[in-house]
């Protein structure tokens, strides 16, 4: 039984320190090129904002569910609660809306010049920031609801119909409601799976074609080499991938653990597990796909160069 008490623990904290460090040396990594002097690439400013919404989700969540898990004494206030799970959803939600945005501008990046896409490709970086901007608004917009209905565990306000979550609670609706209030929710995350479901068959359509029209051109070809389009789109299909995969289990749970009025602290803890586990994976995802040390090395080599070195060349 103390074996098995341990596993979900055991998960949190992996989860949680794994994910942190992740993202941590992947937030190093852009500090490195910055000052590296490499030029940065426009998917470099949504990747990070990804790396912010990760870093938000593991301490909003990981941490206290963490402390929770393990039977350490940890009371938040009523204002944390609420802070807690709303920071939560919002980091949750922007980093959808970080994979969604990066797959419909990588359409858009390797669209043929003939398309209808192609009169927004000069267009589409300088829309990039304001596109996230109004991302996080709307995350902030959204979630405002996890604030007015978390309340600490040991609040002072007389709730008598609460759900548990072990260091916080929640208000307790009836099943309408209680469904009426998870479709809300979850209709801007639909809208980003769609846009994100339809981008991913784009890059598809595209790479396909592509193959298929240069494929006697690199026939000739001894050592044929991806073009740098072709492995972000495949980097990113990876991401997404594993975004929609990560996703529609914890979406799962979670969906079930909103039916339930009163849930067990086993599906509790599992659905917590399952939302923890993409911004965990998410930054090796990148990291292993995006060629970290030669963009580091080629960064250093370019800052290294003297005028003096140059003239010699």
């Amino acid at each position: 039984d103390n074996n098995n008490n341990l596993v979900l623990p055991s998960a949190f904290l992996s989860c949680t320190v794994v994910g942190l460090l992740g993202n941590f040396s992947l937030f190093c990594h852009y500090i490195i090129l910055y000052f590296t002097g490499y030029r940065s690439r426009s998917t470099d400013v949504i990747l990070q904002h990804l790396i912010v919404a990760n870093f938000l989700t593991l301490l909003s969540k990981g941490v206290p569910q963490t402390m929770a898990a393990f039977g350490w004494e940890y009371s938040p206030s009523d204002f944390g609660c609420k802070m807690i799970f709303f920071l939560h959803r919002v980091g949750r939600g922007v980093s959808m809306g970080s994979i969604c945005l990066l797959s419909v501008f990588q359409v858009i990046t390797i669209s043929p010049q003939n398309s209808r896409w192609a009169e927004l490709k000069a267009k589409a970086p300088q829309h990039i920031v304001p596109s996230m901007c109004l991302c996080w608004m709307l995350q902030m917009l959204v979630n405002v609801v996890f604030p007015v209905n978390i309340t600490g565990k040991y609040s002072d306000k007389n709730i008598t119909n609460r759900r548990d979550f072990g260091y916080c609670s929640a208000l307790r609706y009836d099943e309408t409601r209680s469904i009426l209030l998870a479709l809300l929710l979850l209709l801007p995350d639909v809208s980003c799976l769609g846009l994100m479901l339809w981008a991913s068959g784009s890059m598809v359509f595209l790479l396909y074609r592509h193959k298929q029209q240069v494929q006697h051109i690199r026939r000739n070809i001894i050592s044929p080499r991806s073009s740098p389009e072709s492995r972000a789109t495949r980097t990113i299909l990876l991401l997404v991938s594993s975004f929609v995969s990560f996703y529609t289990l914890a979406c799962t749970f979670q969906l079930v653990l909103t039916l339930f009025g009163n849930p067990s602290w086993v599906l509790v803890k599992i659905t917590v597990v399952m939302a923890a586990w993409f911004p965990t994976v998410s930054p090796f995802l990148l990291m292993s796909r995006d060629l970290t040390v030669h963009r580091i090395y080629i960064a250093w080599i370019r800052n290294a160069q003297s005028p003096t070195v140059r003239r010699n060349l």
